[in-house]
């Protein structure tokens, strides 16, 4: 079910009529809408009367019975206490609602359109935010206006945002300058009560010129624009030449306008895979598409109704004037702005003028989606709080904290990175061990401990190659998130195309923060499983015939931080990057190359001057200017083994003491060391330790086996 609540109480006072509004509820088993759909709410409260009825409390004497008094205390620690967190693979939602569900809630929203003025509509399906959470006001398009273009996305953005989305009624002739002044006085005053807090405008097309309008007007309010397609291109659309025959066009063809529009505006084929398995064999795939394309078509029509003449040649007009108010303010804009643009836009230049305003605007960033089309926010592929994840835009307060502001990974990101990185685990076939309590090895993570502070410490396989399954094998086994500490550079912004290119790549999707004595002094006070490589970046990009040495620095600072919170430290060592790949050029043969090697060293000198200028220690300043020229190999297998937790708090001195610190160190070295040794000596008794051996045993069971412990 998709429905949407209009709520007054939220907007300037001037603009809220006070009186009785209605929830619109679309139901999937019918396009009507029944009396019991509704539920009425006066200045965006609901009526207690109501609500009684609703959860079937009985009343005496005006007092409700003690039993139910329980339930409802029980019940608000619980609805608190989901405000304050949110668990690893959480359900965003995500393909729960499709096109579909929007036209039957926009068909639902025009018949009964009270035709009142512009107001904020906030859906039903986000249910309850997250403790401050920030304020997300959706500025929808145009050609839509109705304020439910993030249908596909209540869920998740609910979950962490106050959503607020923009309802123009259909026979609405708001000008330009009035709706900026509108939403204008929503972010004023809104910014008045949490000053401290950013607001999120979600513009999309249209409501992108709108949102640099109000960004342009407001640069001392802390604004985070997110531009789908903006339409600040529309005098260079490519339909331009066939917007002026839209006002001479008889009635009879407008008819025909919703079947035009369908495929210029968006990609079809997008549309009609939300919520379909990517998994399933390919003939079911196109089947199931297939079918929903052909379910789509009746409801094509409705849009004659969402934009009837008179309504389309006045929202073309006001395109017109948005688009020119908005380009003669960009250098007004000072906001944090994030641009995502479609491939296969048929209606807006879309790419080029993202690029546009990239060059234009102070502090903006782009993502390009080479396959979507014009409405990208209803389309497959696009999840919209992973995309602001997987760029760091979240954030509750002035500045991001990659601590604080951390969101898990919901489930259908989880499936998304899985299905992304299956390869990769088809290919090493990763096989985890760690040690229980009383000492015994067994398959799995049953020896990591449950609570937290929890200190993960090992070696770094080749550029990093075991950090993917093991990350994914603490969610998928612990529903645990392993919280790595990285070199700076993982954290640079990049430019590709489309979402999975970058996102399930993105380490800072992973739970990743830079490597700082304060972000690791945050992580064990929140009581994180951190993982941290002593070795650092020397490690990961080392030279040939380093395999499985430990670069370590002789600093056990990150040994007292642990004692300070009294945290378990489990040793790991993972083998398989000789299984994989074989170094042909390290860093060594490229310093030997005469002009390039000078460049290099020349390039490593200013990185390592401007990273100690900013606090970072010599071990952590080196620059990832080394990486190795390696080539694949017959892909053997990755094995993990984790040790036994070493217990710091009953560890006396180690937060005084230097020297019982770096004992404690020394151990873990050790402990490493012996991890390493074991995996190698075990892996040799391994009948699927070669991809062939795996293949042919893999056809006939799910899981591979390995060697006897």
């Amino acid at each position: 079910m998709a429905s949407i609540v209009t709520t007054f109480g939220s907007s300037p006072p001037c603009l809220a009529p006070k009186f009785k509004r209605r929830v619109y509820s679309s139901l999937t088993n019918s396009t009507s809408t029944s009396d019991s759909d509704f539920r009425e709410v006066i200045g965006g409260v609901s009526s207690p009367a109501k609500d009684e009825e609703r959860t079937g409390t009985q009343t005496l004497n005006g007092r409700r019975p003690l039993t139910a008094q329980v339930k409802n205390r029980k019940k608000k620690k619980e609805d608190e206490f989901r405000r304050e967190c949110l668990e690893p693979l959480w359900d965003d939602g995500y393909g729960h609602e499709n096109v579909k569900d929007y036209f039957k809630i926009a068909d639902d929203m025009i018949r009964n359109d009270d035709g009142g003025p512009v107001r904020w509509l906030t859906p039903i399906s986000c249910g309850p935010h997250l403790k401050d959470s920030p304020l997300l006001l959706f500025l929808p398009g145009s050609l839509d206006g109705l304020g439910i273009g993030l249908i596909l996305h209540h869920k998740s953005l609910g979950r962490v945002f106050d959503v607020w989305c923009m309802h123009i009624p259909v026979q609405d002739r708001t000008p330009f300058e009035e709706l900026v002044i509108w939403v204008e006085k929503t972010v004023r005053s809104e910014h008045d009560s949490q000053p401290n807090k950013p607001i999120y405008l979600v513009g999309d097309s249209f409501g992108g010129c709108l949102a640099l309008s109000i960004a342009a007007r407001n640069p001392d309010i802390d604004l985070v624009l997110i531009l789908a397609n903006p339409a600040t291109s529309f005098s260079r659309s490519q339909l331009q030449p066939v917007f002026p025959l839209v006002k001479v066009a008889p009635d009879e063809l407008h008819v025909a306008l919703p079947y035009l529009l369908s495929f210029i505006m968006g990609n079809p084929l997008k549309m009609a895979a939300v919520g379909i398995k990517s998994t399933v064999p390919p003939s079911q795939y196109y089947e199931k598409i297939a079918n929903s394309l052909t379910s789509l078509i009746p409801y094509l029509s409705s849009m004659v109704d969402i934009m009837p003449k008179r309504t389309l040649v006045w929202k073309l007009k006001l395109l017109e004037t948005a688009s020119a108010y908005a380009n003669s303010r960009l250098h007004a804009v000072a906001a944090e702005v994030l641009i995502l643009a479609s491939g296969k836009d048929s209606m807006l230049p879309s790419v080029d003028e993202a690029w546009r305003l990239f060059r234009s605007l102070r502090n903006c960033n782009l993502r390009v989606f080479k396959d979507n089309g014009h409405t990208l926010l209803l389309e497959d592929g696009v999840s919209l709080l992973t995309v602001i994840k997987s760029t760091y835009a979240y954030r509750r307060s002035r500045r991001h904290d990659y601590v604080r502001d951390f969101l898990p990974f919901s489930m259908s990101e989880f499936k998304q990175a899985t299905a992304f990185n299956g390869w990769y685990q088809r290919l090493a076939a990763p096989v985890m061990f760690s040690t229980m309590k009383d000492g015994t090895i067994t398959r799995g993570l049953g020896g990591i401990p449950e609570e937290g502070p929890v200190l993960v410490v090992g070696y770094h396989m080749l550029m990093g190659l075991e950090l993917v399954p093991l990350m994914e094998g603490f969610l998928r086994e612990k529903k645990i998130v392993l919280r790595g500490l990285g070199h700076p550079s993982l954290f640079s912004d990049f430019m590709v195309t489309s979402e999975k290119e970058f996102s399930y790549l993105n380490v800072g999707l992973y739970g990743a923060v830079p490597v700082t004595p304060n972000n690791l002094f945050k992580l064990l006070e929140a009581k994180s499983h951190v993982l941290l490589y002593p070795g650092g970046i020397r490690e990961a990009l080392h030279r040939k015939g380093e395999e499985y040495k430990l670069s370590w620095p002789d600093d056990p600072q990150f040994v007292r931080m642990a004692a300070r919170f009294g945290a378990k430290i489990v040793p790991f060592g993972v083998i398989g990057e000789d299984d994989l790949v074989n170094v042909v050029v390290d860093s060594d043969d490229v310093m030997n190359i005469p002009i390039l090697g000078e460049q290099l060293k020349r390039y490593n000198d200013e990185r390592k001057i401007e990273s100690r200028a900013a606090g970072m220690r010599d071990e952590v300043s080196e620059p990832p200017g080394h990486v190795p020229l390696a080539v694949p190999k017959i892909p053997g297998r990755v094995y993990f083994l984790f040790g036994n937790a070493i217990e710091t708090r009953e560890r006396k001195g180690l937060l005084e003491d230097k020297e019982k610190a770096r004992e404690v160190y020394v151990e873990i070295q050790s402990e490493v060391r012996r991890n390493l040794m074991w995996l190698m000596r075990k892996r040799k008794s391994d009948p699927y330790r070669n991809i062939i051996d795996r293949a042919l045993y893999q056809s006939s069971v799910d899981e591979i086996p390995t060697f006897d412990l």
